[in-house]
């Protein structure tokens, strides 16, 4: 299951981080931290980053620098109006997809 697995988090994983931030605003290492507790353990913290610049490329989240304890200010993200509307598409094609896949895998009844 390990490459087949990997492959489909490739292709969700923007959606999944979006849906983690809908829950509230966040920075990085707490992103991964809420994927690790919802049983994406696997996810390196590289590719929670490499996800977090593309959607704030995208203009799916706003980022706000915030003062750090340790090191340099932080950057939280938040999901904006943009961000929500993706997350919804993300939601919707989920479930026509797993609708489908549901079906095919009860035999196609």
């Amino acid at each position: 299951m390990g490459r087949q697995i990997t492959e489909m988090l490739k292709g969700t994983l923007e959606g999944i981080v979006l849906a983690i931030l809908a829950l509230r605003p966040a920075y990085g290492y707490e992103i991964t931290a809420g994927l690790r507790e919802r049983g994406f353990a696997d996810i390196a913290e590289g590719t929670v980053y490499a996800v977090l610049v593309r959607i704030e490329q995208k203009g799916l989240v706003d980022v706000q620098k915030v003062p750090s304890e340790k090191g340099p200010p932080r950057k939280v993200y938040s999901l904006n109006v943009r961000g929500k509307d993706e997350l919804e598409e993300f939601w919707r094609t989920w479930g026509f997809l797993s609708e489908r896949l549901e079906h095919l895998h009860q035999g196609g009844k």
